[in-house]
């Protein structure tokens, strides 16, 4: 239902707005942490996914760790409450004050992607006198079947060490001695709708593993990333997604050792489907091709992904019942680019009409701008909402 539930309580708020349904994230943080923990898994939230102040708390409260990819993200995490053995800090460029910064707070481990940056965090930890827990991220090669801009398991993607490079990078150990390896990490891309891919990364993973066991180095835990995808094209046919599909192929097909802990990063599938960017319609009009045009308050500063990625989000328009038309609906960014949708079909929709462009609880507020000198779209929660109607 999303915004559509509450549209009495929200018609007279300025747009645009996030609209965040708490009660349906609390129910998917629910499930989550419940299918998880039938095997012992541990869940680290992906900030980068949605760091707002009252997302982040109630995610908090629920008991999960925080997977953070910058130095701000790791601060972020430990002013929000999040103890530190449950913050990993992940991210193909981190700076030396990054390092400095999570070492200091004696985060649970850097996942670390390449060569150079073990160097430059055992140089980072050699000067501060202390010893940094790593994670060596391992690039599998495995193809996501996703966008090609969310890939990240690819042997041409930028993320992680090749696992050609294991041979070479398990040999600098030696040397730097301000290093404990405690684990490996994984994570192949986004918006993940076959459990094939999963299942082919586990195959990956155990022999990945069983190569680092062979040579006598003992790995206290895996982290498997995340990449669940969530529905875009019919939010309201699966709200929460399938935790127990997801976690049970790990369970069947990954092999783990005596006391070795397995670790999830999860974003999207937490967060996407509680939020919805509420608009209003400015104006419409028709061009020489006869194509109806709704141009709407939010653009591609509130809401980049179809900008970005071409990526489809479900728009209803919330107070028109009139008769079905078909519509492109854009926004008032000027670029060409800013276009939600072409060619989806809409009640009737007029000036002052509120749609909700759904799914967009996960990269929207996180990705948006002040392109334009716009002003940041506001936020609205449903359990602090204005008292009147629903």
């Amino acid at each position: 239902m999303g915004a559509r539930k509450y549209i009495g309580r929200l018609q007279e708020l300025p747009t645009p707005f996030y609209f965040y349904d708490m009660d349906l994230l609390r129910s998917t943080l629910a499930t989550a942490v419940s299918e998880a923990s039938r095997y012992g898994y541990r869940i680290h939230y992906a900030l980068k996914a949605n760091f707002d102040p009252r997302i982040v708390e109630t995610i908090r409260q629920a008991g999960l760790g925080a997977d953070c990819v910058s130095g701000n993200e790791v601060r972020a995490a430990i002013e929000a409450g999040f103890p530190a053995e449950g913050i990993v800090f992940a991210g193909v460029g981190k700076t030396d004050r990054e390092i400095e910064y999570a070492l200091g707070q004696d985060i649970f481990s850097f996942n670390c992607e390449s060569a150079a940056e073990m160097e430059a965090i055992n140089a980072v930890a050699e000067r501060m006198g202390r010893r940094a827990r790593v994670a060596l991220r391992i690039n599998p090669d495995v193809d996501p079947m996703t966008h090609r801009y969310i890939s990240t398991g690819k042997a041409d993607n930028k993320f992680g060490i090749s696992y050609t490079e294991i041979d070479r990078v398990i040999a600098s150990l030696k040397r730097l001695s301000h290093l404990e390896i405690v684990g490996l990490h994984f994570h192949v891309g986004s918006q993940i709708g076959c459990m094939e891919v999963f299942e082919h990364l586990c195959e990956r993973v155990n022999a990945i593993r069983s190569w680092f066991r062979e040579r006598g180095i003992v790995l206290r835990h895996l982290n498997m990333g995340g990449g669940l995808a969530v529905d875009y094209e019919n939010p309201d046919r699966e709200p929460i997604p399938d935790f127990a599909a997801y976690f049970a192929v790990f369970n069947r097909r990954l092999e783990t050792e005596p006391g070795q802990t397995v670790h999830f990063e999860l974003g999207r599938s937490l967060v996407g489907q509680c939020g919805d960017l509420v608009t209003r319609a400015l104006y419409g009009k028709t061009t020489a091709a006869r194509t109806q045009v709704v141009i709407v308050d939010a653009g591609m500063t509130d809401l980049i992904r179809p900008a970005l990625y071409g990526a489809r989000h479900r728009i209803e328009n919330l107070t028109s019942s009139g008769k079905p038309r078909t519509y492109t609906v854009v926004g008032p960014i000027c670029e060409s680019s800013d276009t939600f949708a072409t060619g989806i079909e809409l009640p009737e929709t007029s000036r002052g009409d509120l749609l909700a462009i759904r799914t967009a609880g996960a990269y929207g507020m996180a990705m948006a701008s002040r392109y334009n000198l716009r002003d940041l779209p506001g936020a609205v929660y449903s359990d602090a909402l204005p008292t009147g109607r629903q």
